[in-house]
């Protein structure tokens, strides 16, 4: 054998190993050991299927610069693929102007490294089409990226998706510094009265009037909703409707709202991407997994504007009438660096969600850590959600979080109003009713927050069945527990500033067990409420809770023991 020969087979078996160990990583991607551990059944997550042809958007005209808009480029590239039944849509290194791509079937957009995709800020490109946003079925401008009724959908390479967001926002001056508002005041636009928003027209000031949050909820007809356009801001991507659809590998960010917006997706697959808006961007969401079934979100990085990973189903009674919960969902060694909230649950969750596992995440300064959010009138059930090996640092607000009076405003700007009032009053129970029970969250820890531990049911429906074990927090503040039963508190070791620790409203069969705290105040645990009973303190040796304990006298007798 000639040295020409040797070295060509010696090629030929490196080439050979790297290929079978990509191809191990992508099969260890969505393995069956990669269930094992999970608390609930699931089937394994279907991946897309692509057919082999391939295209380069260059071959249809696309132009390079970021000048040309390149939308047609784009839609014929697909349809050519379309044609043989599906495949891959390469887009090269370059900046790629464009307007709002349409996907079909069976077509894999494939971003290489070093190509930028920039969605026009010319509004007239995006016509308003009905569609769902907050919850609630309304009327949208058609997302940058949209997609309806579709099977075998693909994000893959490592380019950049950017959807000009700028153009859209509305921005707060006191999210600014004093240039970046110079900035924006000098591009253009229109301020409001006070002079402390900016707004990118006078269309969108318009539109904004009367909004429940970011929807018109006067507005009926189509006609009405073409007045206000340019408020009408979409998500990013938008894909309903649809099965076996895959994130792997891209940046997606500067969205107009959501940045990611799966609805009612069967088998989704989020992995090792990452999701950027500026911390400043108005309902600038990460990824927004509403209604969706068989779920994994996994290996990606999200700094954005508001919540980062966000599970929902529909709002209210829209949500009810759908009827489809967000389900069967795992969300695993991801990293959050800004947002309101690092996972969060809700507020729109009234077709219910259940079978979430969450692990192996971190959390670096966002306003919340987990987030769970819902209010009167929503409806709902959320059970089932096992959660475990939190990191977070340097939450400004609540670590942990369970709000059933959310009002659309951020834990941040709620605490500086004053906080959540107790609110004493019952209403009945009935559909509109919002329910969170059987939720585990274990092995956490918390290096620096305001809050370590807030939890607030309705008076008429508690939260019910909560364990939080395994804790250790550095905090301003410790736990309170309002209108809860069934709570279970259990190997917590707390560094708590202000000395009430525990403060307990209408607490109903809880236990307290193995509880560290270095508060030597004889107002560390407060109890309170007329509702309080069967609360049980086993603590550690070294702690004698009756000398630091004060129980408010409305408190029935011999509800606490210790």
């Amino acid at each position: 054998m000639n040295l020409k020969t040797k070295s060509a087979n010696l090629l030929y078996l490196i080439l050979t190993a790297l290929l079978l160990n990509c191809s191990d990583v992508l099969i260890a991607q969505n393995s069956a050991a990669n269930y094992q551990g999970i608390e609930f059944k699931m089937n394994k997550v279907k991946e897309p299927i692509i057919p082999k042809n391939t295209v380069n958007i260059k071959d249809f005209g696309a132009v390079n610069g970021g000048y040309v808009l390149n939308t047609k480029a784009f839609a014929d590239a697909i349809d050519a693929l379309t044609k043989k039944g599906g495949g891959k849509v390469i887009i090269p290194p370059g900046i790629w102007l464009t307007g709002p791509i349409i996907l079909k079937s069976n077509i894999e957009l494939h971003a290489e490294t070093g190509s930028l995709i920039k969605f026009s800020t010319d509004k007239t490109l995006y016509p308003i089409i009905e569609t769902s946003f907050e919850g609630l079925n309304t009327w949208r401008c058609i997302s940058p990226i949209y997609g309806k009724n579709l099977e075998n959908i693909a994000f893959t390479g490592k380019g950049v998706w950017d959807g000009s967001g700028e153009a859209w926002r509305q921005v707060k001056k006191s999210k600014l510094t004093d240039e970046q508002w110079k900035n924006f005041v000098a591009s253009g636009g229109i301020l409001n009265e006070k002079k402390d928003s900016w707004y990118p027209s006078e269309q969108y000031l318009k539109g904004s009037k009367g909004a429940d949050q970011n929807i018109r909820l006067d507005l009926k007809t189509k006609e009405d909703f073409e007045a206000i356009h340019d408020f009408l801001r979409p998500v990013l991507v938008s894909i309903q409707n649809s099965k076996r659809v895959l994130f792997d590998g891209p940046v997606f960010q500067n969205s107009p709202a959501w940045n990611i917006h799966p609805l009612m997706v069967e088998d989704l697959i989020v992995r090792n991407i990452t999701v950027r808006n500026p911390w400043y961007s108005q309902n600038g969401d990460g990824l927004d997994v509403e209604s969706c079934k068989n779920v994994i979100i996994e290996n990606s990085s999200f700094d954005v504007g508001d919540d980062a990973i966000c599970i929902k189903s529909g709002k209210d009674k829209d949500g009810r009438d759908r009827a489809v919960p967000c389900e069967n969902i795992i969300v695993r060694n991801n990293i959050v660096y800004h947002g309101h909230g690092g996972v969060t649950v809700g507020s729109e969750m009234s077709g219910g969600v259940k079978n979430l596992h969450v692990s192996n995440c971190t959390f670096m300064g966002t306003d919340v850590g987990l987030r769970f959010k819902s209010t009167r009138g929503r409806g709902g059930i959320v059970e089932n959600i096992y959660i475990s090996d939190i990191f977070m640092t340097d939450i400004p607000s609540q670590a942990i979080s369970f709000d059933l009076y959310y009002g659309g405003k951020s834990i941040a700007e709620t605490l500086a109003e004053g906080g959540n009032k107790i609110n004493t009053k019952m209403v009945p129970v009935n559909e509109e009713t919002p329910q969170f029970k059987n939720i585990s969250i274990k092995n956490i820890t918390i290096r620096g927050a305001y809050q370590a531990v807030f939890l607030q049911g309705l008076p008429e429906m508690n939260l019910q069945n909560i364990e939080i074990s395994n804790l250790i927090a550095k905090a301003e503040n410790g736990f309170s527990i309002i209108d809860a039963d069934g709570i279970k508190i259990s190997n917590i070791k707390l560094d708590i500033e202000k000395p009430m620790v525990f403060d307990i409203y209408n607490g109903k069969n809880m236990s307290f067990k193995n509880i560290q705290f270095n508060s030597t105040s004889d107002k560390a645990i407060s109890i309170n409420g007329e509702y309080s009973r069967n609360i049980e303190f086993i603590s550690s040796p070294k702690l004698d809770f009756p000398k630091i304990t004060v129980i408010n006298q409305v408190v029935p007798k011999d509800a606490v023991k210790f």
